[in-house]
């Protein structure tokens, strides 16, 4: 496996990704992926780190900002997803550990991720990566597509807090 930075060239296999994440129900309240300059619109420039077996991209990390006000500069909402066609191999956590330190290169001091209840898998993949659960958002949101359509959604919020960047 090999974790590199996102390009455009990526952007048909970063959104096909997407795309299965959104079909699970239990990935995002987005009821399909935007096209590339929605998504790349979104995003901070830095950190993108993408994963690739044998050239194909298989797994995407990448941050938002999550306010306009200077004293939020080192705080980002993170979102990772990984195909399904590898999950569980160890892609998600190498590539959700190559995104905290780039995030940290960046300049980035706190990472949250906001993640619905039920998707245990990625709540433990953001424990064992050093992510604390802060608490729960009740009815965060109401679904509008899927089986889940027309129900409320709790999200776990999760946190992860630099121990080299913002520390002074």
């Amino acid at each position: 496996m090999n974790i590199r930075e996102m390009t455009a060239a990526d952007a048909d296999a970063v959104l096909a990704i997407y795309a299965e994440g959104i079909a699970t129900g239990h990935a995002t309240f987005e009821s399909e992926p935007p096209d590339w300059a929605g998504f790349d619109a979104k995003r901070m420039a830095q950190p993108r780190p993408v994963a690739a077996i044998n050239g194909e991209v298989v797994g995407w990390a990448a941050a938002s900002g999550v306010s306009d006000r200077c004293v939020y500069g080192g705080v980002a909402e993170g979102t990772i997803y990984v195909s399904a066609a590898v999950r569980g191999q160890g892609v998600g956590k190498a590539l959700l550990t190559a995104f905290i330190r780039a995030a940290e290169r960046a300049g980035v001091w706190t990472l949250n991720a906001g993640i619905f209840v039920e998707n245990t898998a990625s709540i433990g993949l953001h424990e064992a990566c050093g992510y604390r659960m802060v608490g729960t958002r009740k009815r965060l949101g109401k679904m509008t597509y899927g089986p889940m359509a027309g129900r409320w959604r709790d999200v776990a919020l999760m946190e992860y807090r630099s121990e080299t960047v913002g520390i002074d």
